[in-house]
């Protein structure tokens, strides 16, 4: 029983040192998250903290794990809010450059860049985005209700994800919203002519997990 409540302290450490990393990394960005900084904003020591993330590798690692996760909870809790009928993709657009305008997206973007110059960083990225961008556009095929068999359909869907990050990008120096929402408007009315639904005899939509 002893034992319990300091598991529970050491999970909660841990977590707390994960989501003080992302707000680091997207409001301070990538060369002054350190290890000293985050273990000050986080109130923990230094030993304490590389007991945990042995190195900033280890640490920037678990929080865009963390990061990741935690989004696609989120998104698998907001599909059920989706407009069903007219609106729908549009909605769904909305959604998906949302978390490309986010706090997450922002702390993700510092790390992909140092990874370009960075060999052991990068190693230790590219299977994380792989992955990422894998469940992203399951996420997006189940949400949309399209049949990602179609080869134009699942390369629209695709060319939705890039849309959808290239907006993120252009959000991060300016305030992009009124431009981006016409560009949404206008791609949603483009997917809705375009893209195929899934057959009525298909009794399951694509999963997201």
């Amino acid at each position: 029983m002893a034992r319990e409540p300091k598991q529970d302290r050491s999970r909660f450490t841990r977590s707390h040192l994960l989501e003080v990393t992302v707000d680091c990394l997207a409001e301070l960005g990538w060369g002054a998250t350190t290890m000293s900084v985050v273990a000050q904003r986080a109130g923990v020591s230094r030993g304490a903290m590389q007991h945990h993330f042995p190195t900033r590798e280890d640490l920037i690692t678990a929080a865009l794990e963390m990061m990741f996760d935690a989004r696609m909870d989120q998104a698998r809790k907001e599909s059920t809010d989706l407009p069903s009928g007219a609106g729908r993709t549009e909605a769904v657009i909305v959604r998906l450059v949302e978390y490309y305008t986010g706090t997450l997206f922002k702390a993700a973007l510092q790390v992909w860049t140092a990874a370009a110059s960075d060999p052991e960083l990068k190693a230790r990225v590219l299977p994380l985005e792989e992955r990422f961008g894998r469940i992203a556009h399951r996420m997006a095929v189940a949400s949309l209700g399209v049949d990602d068999s179609d080869p134009t359909t699942h390369r629209l869907v695709q060319a939705t994800l890039d849309l959808a990050r290239g907006l993120g990008l252009a959000d991060v120096l300016t305030d992009d919203s009124r431009r981006r929402s016409e560009v949404v408007k206008a791609w949603a009315a483009q997917l809705d002519s375009t893209l195929v639904p899934v057959p009525l005899t298909t009794d399951a939509v694509p999963g997201i997990g």
